[in-house]
C-alpha cells in the first residue's frame, strides 16, 4: 500500500476506556454488593449498562474499533488470572463456590486468607493484583468474561477488538506463589501458559473477532535475551495459529527498545507503539527494521496519561513520517484512557478559557478522530480544529498562570547546602531519643484514620452552604479529639490527628498552593473502587500560608504523646498529579520542595517534634529503563531533602512509600536521610525488611504489620509473627511498629480491633526481647 492509499485508509481507535461510569455508578454498585445492598443480578446489570454506554459514547464520536474486555470489576490483571485459571489455592473454595464473591476475596481476602499482593502498574497510580504462581500451577482456559464482553459489543453492531494482557508480560508481572522458593522464575511456565491463550483466541475468534490485542507494556522494560527470546517463542506460536483473529500486539509507556524488532520479526498482523513518551526512539526504531510492511501500525501519539490538549500540528507531522512504514496506519491514544478523567465539560469551577487547554478521555477521543480525520483526508478537512488548537496551545503558553518570577528566582538561588541536614545521622539518633524518649518498638499509625460518613457528609454541606465555617470547624476539632483519646487509651506511642480535614492527600494540599487545579468531577480509579481526583499542575508554586499547622497544634494541645506533622513529598504531590509537560519535572518538583520546606520549618517552629513526608510515590515514578534511573534519582532525592533538611537535629523526619518495588531504590531510600521510614510489608511478608539489612540501610525502620487495603482484622499473633520476622532484618532498637499505609478507606470497626491488636502484639515482642 502506498502511503497515500495508508493515510486514507487511516482509522481511529482506543485501547482502554474509564470504567466508572459519569457518576461512578460502578463502584456505588460494587460497595453496595459488598455492603449486601446490591445483589449480584444488579450489579452485573450496572456493569453491562455502563460497557454499552462506552462503547456507544465512543462510537458516536467517532471511534472506529471500540475496546472490550477492559471493563473490569476490580483489576484487569486478576481478570487475566480468573482467565487463565491461576487461583491462590487458598482462595479456591471460594471461587468454585461463587465466583463473583471468590474473585473480590482474591482482591480483598477474607478473615480466613489473605488477598493478592498489590502493586503499581509500571510508573502509574493504577493498582494491579499480583499473580501467584509456582512450578505446580495448572493453567485452564476461562474466556467467558472476554467472549460475553465481545459479543455485547458485536449486538450493539459495532466493530471490536478485545483487548488482553499479553502472555509475557502476565509472566513478568508475577511472583512466585507462598511457599514457593524465592528465585522461582514465573517466566518459566510459558510453555504450559500458552495453550491457554491459544484456546482463548479460538473462543473469541469463534465469538466474531476480527482483531484481538494482546498488551505487553512489560517489554518496554529492560529485558534480558532469555526474555526476548520467551517473547519471540511466544508470538512465534501464537501467530502460527491457524483458527485464530489477527493479532495486534501493543507497547506502551515507554520506548520498546531491543524488543521492536522481535516483534517486527512476529508472524502477528500489527504493532501499537507510543508515540508520545518515546516518539523519537520509537520512530528510529521502526525505521531501521524496515517498518512494518504488508502490516497494520496504531500509533499512539495522544497522550493517555495526562490531561493537556493534544499539539495537533505536531502529531500530524508524526503521523506522516509513520506513512509508508505500514500498510495501514491508525491513529489512538498512547495507552489505555483508564488513566485520566472521563469528561472536561463537568468541570464547573475552572475557567472556560483554562478548561479549553485540557483534554480528557472524551476530548483525547475527539482529538483521535480529528488526528485520524485529518490524516486521511489532509489538513484542510480539520482546519477549523487546528486553528482552534493553536489559540488554546498559545492561550497556556502565554499566561500569567504558568509563570511567576518571584518563584523562579527562589529556585534558582537553592545551593547543595540547602539539601543536606546540619548533623549526620547518629548524632540526630542520639538528639531525638534524648528528646522523645520513646520505648523499645515504638508503635504509630501512617496518619490517616477512617473517613466517617459524617466527615463527607459535613464537607458536602460546607460546599452548599448547609453549614458555615464554623460548624464545620467544630465537627473537626470532635473528630480529632476523638482520635487521640482513641490513640492514647489504645497506647499509641506516637499519634496522628488522623487528617480529618483532608479530602486527599495531594489534594488538600494541591488547594491551598498557587499553581494548582482542582477538578470536581475529574475521577481515575487508583485500585478497586478507590477512585482518586489528581489535581493538575499548572504552573509555577509557592505557598501562600500555613496548610497543616492549626490542626497539628490543635491535636498536639491534647496530649503529652508526640503528635505527627504530616505531608505529602514533593515527587508524590508531581505523581499524583496531573503534572506539566512544558518544563522538566525537575524543576517542578523543586518548586514543590520548596514550598513544603516552608511548611515543615512552621511546623517545627509551632512545636511539632516528629514530622512525616510522604514518599509513596518515589518508586512508582522511576522511570521504565534503568539507563533514566540516575537523573531521576538525583532530583527526586534531593527535592526530599530539600524539603526535610532545614530542621534541628532533634526534630526527628519520618517519610513513609507503600505498594511498590522498593528493592530496586533502596539506595534512593538511604540517601533521602530520613530519620525513620515506614513501608508497606505485610502481602509481602516482611520482604522489604530483608532488603534493606541486604542494602545495610543504618536509620529506623516500620515495615508494615496490618495490611490496611483488606477488610479482614489481623490476629495478635499474625501481627506479632510479622514483627518477629521484622526483627530477623532489623536491630530492635531501630524497628518500629506500624499498619502499612493510612487509614482513611477502612471502618472503624476492624480499625479498632486491628490497631488493639497491633499494639497488643508489640507489648508481646517487648516482653519476648527483655527475657531473652
Amino acid at each position: 500500500m502506498t502511503a497515500k492509499s495508508a493515510a486514507a485508509a487511516a482509522r481511529a481507535t482506543v485501547y482502554g476506556y474509564p470504567r466508572q461510569g459519569q457518576s461512578r455508578e460502578l463502584k456505588k454498585a460494587i460497595e453496595g454488593y459488598w455492603k449486601g445492598r446490591v445483589d449480584a443480578d444488579a450489579l452485573r446489570v450496572t456493569a453491562t449498562e455502563l460497557r454499552a454506554a462506552n462503547w456507544r459514547q465512543l462510537a458516536e464520536a467517532g471511534i472506529h474499533e471500540v475496546p472490550t474486555g477492559d471493563f473490569s470489576y476490580y483489576d484487569h490483571v486478576l481478570d487475566t488470572s480468573v482467565m487463565v485459571g491461576a487461583i491462590p489455592e487458598r482462595h479456591r473454595a471460594a471461587v468454585e463456590a461463587d465466583a463473583l464473591d471468590g474473585y473480590f476475596a482474591m482482591a480483598r481476602g477474607t478473615q480466613d486468607a489473605a488477598p493478592l499482593e498489590m502493586t503499581k502498574w509500571f510508573d502509574t497510580n493504577y493498582h494491579y493484583l499480583v499473580p501467584e504462581l509456582g512450578p505446580d500451577t495448572v493453567f485452564t482456559a476461562g474466556s467467558t468474561k472476554q467472549v460475553t464482553e465481545l459479543k455485547e459489543s458485536l449486538a450493539l453492531g459495532l466493530s471490536a477488538r478485545p483487548v488482553l494482557v499479553g502472555p509475557v508480560t502476565y509472566l513478568l508481572l508475577a511472583k512466585p506463589a507462598p511457599g514457593v522458593a524465592a528465585d522461582f522464575d514465573p517466566l518459566t511456565l510459558l510453555d504450559r501458559l500458552l495453550p491457554v491463550y491459544a484456546q482463548v483466541l479460538t473462543d473469541l475468534r469463534t465469538a466474531g473477532a476480527e482483531w484481538v490485542q494482546l498488551d505487553e507494556p512489560a517489554l518496554v522494560q529492560d529485558r534480558t535475551p532469555a526474555e526476548l527470546n520467551a517473547a519471540a517463542r511466544a508470538y512465534r506460536d501464537l501467530g502460527g495459529l491457524t483458527e485464530r483473529p489477527k493479532l495486534l500486539v501493543a507497547s506502551y509507556f515507554d520506548r520498546l527498545g531491543d524488543a521492536l524488532p522481535v516483534l517486527a520479526k512476529a508472524p502477528v498482523e500489527g504493532l501499537a507503539l507510543d508515540f508520545t513518551e518515546a516518539a523519537a526512539a520509537n520512530l528510529d526504531a521502526l525505521a531501521a527494521v524496515g517498518g512494518l510492511p504488508g502490516r497494520r501500525l496504531v500509533a499512539g501519539v495522544v497522550n493517555g496519561r495526562n490531561i493537556w490538549v493534544n499539539d495537533l500540528e505536531k502529531s500530524l507531522a508524526t503521523l506522516g513520517t509513520l506513512l509508508g512504514l505500514a500498510d495501514r496506519v491508525d491513529v489512538a491514544a498512547s495507552c489505555s484512557l483508564l488513566h485520566v478523567p472521563l469528561d472536561t465539560t463537568a468541570e464547573r469551577d475552572i475557567e472556560p478559557q483554562i478548561l479549553r487547554w485540557l483534554a480528557f478521555a472524551r476530548q483525547k477521543t475527539a482529538e483521535i478522530v480529528t488526528l485520524a480525520k485529518g490524516l486521511g483526508g489532509g489538513t484542510d478537512t480539520i482546519a477549523a480544529e487546528l486553528a482552534a488548537n493553536r489559540a488554546d496551545l498559545a492561550s497556556r503558553a502565554g499566561s500569567a498562570l504558568t509563570h511567576d518570577p518571584a518563584v523562579r528566582a527562589r529556585t534558582a538561588a537553592v545551593t547543595a547546602t540547602d539539601a543536606r541536614r546540619s548533623q549526620p545521622y547518629p548524632e540526630r539518633a542520639a538528639a531525638q531519643r534524648a528528646h522523645l524518649r520513646l520505648p523499645l518498638l515504638p508503635t504509630t499509625t501512617i496518619g490517616s484514620f477512617p473517613q466517617t460518613a459524617e466527615l463527607r457528609t459535613a464537607r458536602a454541606d460546607l460546599r452548599a452552604g448547609r453549614i458555615d465555617s464554623a460548624g464545620y470547624e467544630e465537627r473537626i476539632r470532635a473528630e480529632i479529639g476523638e482520635v487521640i483519646s482513641f490513640q492514647e487509651k489504645t497506647g499509641l506511642d506516637v499519634l496522628v490527628h488522623g487528617e480529618a480535614e483532608r479530602n486527599d492527600m495531594v489534594q488538600y494540599f494541591a488547594e491551598q498552593l498557587t499553581g494548582y487545579l482542582a477538578t470536581q468531577h475529574g475521577w481515575v480509579q487508583s485500585y478497586g473502587t478507590r477512585y482518586v481526583r489528581p489535581p493538575i499542575l499548572a504552573g509555577d508554586i509557592s505557598r501562600p500560608e500555613a496548610m497543616t499547622v492549626r490542626w497539628t497544634t490543635y491535636a498536639q494541645s491534647l496530649t503529652t504523646k508526640p503528635v505527627k506533622g504530616m505531608l505529602t513529598g514533593p515527587v508524590t504531590m508531581l505523581a499524583w498529579s496531573f503534572v506539566r509537560d512544558d518544563q522538566p519535572l525537575a524543576d517542578t518538583a523543586r518548586q514543590v520542595a520548596l514550598a513544603l520546606r516552608d511548611e515543615v520549618n512552621d511546623l517545627e517552629t509551632a512545636g511539632t517534634s516528629v514530622i512525616q513526608v510522604d514518599e509513596p510515590a518515589l518508586r512508582e515514578t522511576l522511570p521504565l529503563r534503568a539507563c533514566d534511573h540516575p537523573e531521576y534519582l538525583a532530583w527526586a532525592t534531593e527535592a526530599f531533602r530539600l524539603t526535610t533538611a532545614g530542621v534541628r537535629p532533634d526534630t526527628q523526619i519520618h517519610t513513609h512509600m507503600c505498594y511498590a518495588e522498593f528493592g530496586d531504590i533502596v539506595q534512593a531510600i538511604d540517601d533521602l536521610d530520613a530519620d525513620v521510614i515506614s513501608l508497606e510489608a505485610a502481602r509481602s511478608h516482611m520482604q522489604v525488611a530483608r532488603e534493606l539489612a541486604g542494602h545495610g540501610y543504618p536509620r529506623e525502620a516500620g515495615p508494615g504489620v496490618y495490611d490496611i487495603h483488606s477488610p479482614r482484622v489481623p490476629g495478635v499473633n499474625e501481627a506479632a509473627a510479622l514483627l518477629r520476622k521484622g526483627l530477623e532484618a532489623i536491630p530492635a532498637e531501630r524497628l518500629w511498629v506500624n499498619p502499612d499505609c493510612g487509614l482513611k478507606t477502612r471502618a472503624w470497626p476492624e480499625t479498632r480491633a486491628s490497631l488493639e491488636n497491633l499494639v497488643t502484639a508489640a507489648r508481646t515482642v517487648r516482653t519476648e526481647l527483655s527475657a531473652s
